[in-house]
């Protein structure tokens, strides 16, 4: 989920223009959208891409099934996400999709975007100056956000890293004990909650297609982190999830006003 920039480019922080090629990445969390500044252009000092790890079929079905695994936490438990990308934009979300709360905040360059979830009612404020949009905190009338605004506590919609997306989009995997290593395909990530990953003008770089991943689970089998470091042009990202079971207490905003028909055209990361 993100804002639209008013000049027309989708999700005003959909970060990190990284290659010539204008590669960009974005973040997004279950109630969280997106500021989009960009991160700056390759230096040509970035680390050389990471050593890509052989698996065959079967190796790899079994890697991607432990990580399948591991984030069944996501429907039965509450969970804090901690994500990053290339040091530029920094999100911290919670949610209990059991007792339908969940919060998200969102900092980039010194501007915050925040939102809350409680049962069907979303809340947002932000101090970005959107066109119409004023910075108190607003009510969203979930029939009019766009359908790639995701915000929903339904399975399949409700985890704010996207770890199913960044699982789909695995080319191979290996598992050894608690740490999976492997590549990735960043061009089939695709749009959603959690890390996306967007082409510039002249597309993606060909190391996309196969960039390194790690990632960790817990002694309970839980996913607890999944890291994409910088390569062949695209920036590092990194998601973590932590303090499974701690409550989540979200409060409704006081004064809380109706959200402007100016905001609708803004959200969403098509466009």
């Amino acid at each position: 989920m993100a804002l639209k920039d008013p000049r027309g480019l989708a999700g005003a922080a959909y970060a990190a223009v990284v290659t010539r090629r204008a590669a960009v990445a974005a973040i997004s969390a279950v109630t969280l959208l997106l500021l989009g500044w960009a991160a700056g252009a390759r230096t040509g000092d970035e680390p050389d891409p990471a050593p890509t790890v052989g698996a065959d079929a079967a190796t790899t079905a079994r890697a991607t099934g432990l990580l399948r695994s591991g984030t069944a936490f996501i429907e039965r438990t509450s969970f804090r996400v901690d994500a990053d990308i290339a040091s530029q934009i920094t999100t911290v979300a919670h949610a209990d999709n059991v007792h339908k709360r969940a919060d998200a905040t969102i900092s980039a360059s010194g501007r915050v975007i925040e939102t809350r979830m409680i049962d069907n009612e979303v809340y947002l404020r932000t101090d970005l100056d959107l066109p119409g949009v004023g910075h108190e905190w607003m009510t969203l009338d979930p029939a009019r956000v766009p359908s790639d605004f995701a915000v929903s506590f339904a399975p399949g919609r409700n985890d704010p890293g996207g770890s199913a997306r960044l699982i789909d989009a695995i080319v191979t995997a290996r598992a050894d004990g608690p740490h999976i290593t492997g590549t990735i395909d960043l061009t089939r990530v695709g749009a959603g909650n959690g890390i996306n990953f967007r082409p510039g003008p002249d597309g993606f770089p060909d190391g996309a297609r196969s960039n390194a991943f790690s990632a960790t689970l817990d002694a309970d089998g839980r996913l607890v982190s999944f890291s994409i470091p910088a390569a062949s042009g695209m920036p590092n990202a990194t998601l973590r999830y932590s303090d499974f079971g701690t409550p989540v207490d979200v409060v409704r905003p006081q004064g809380a006003v109706a959200a402007p028909d100016a905001l609708y055209p803004q959200l969403g990361l098509g466009g």
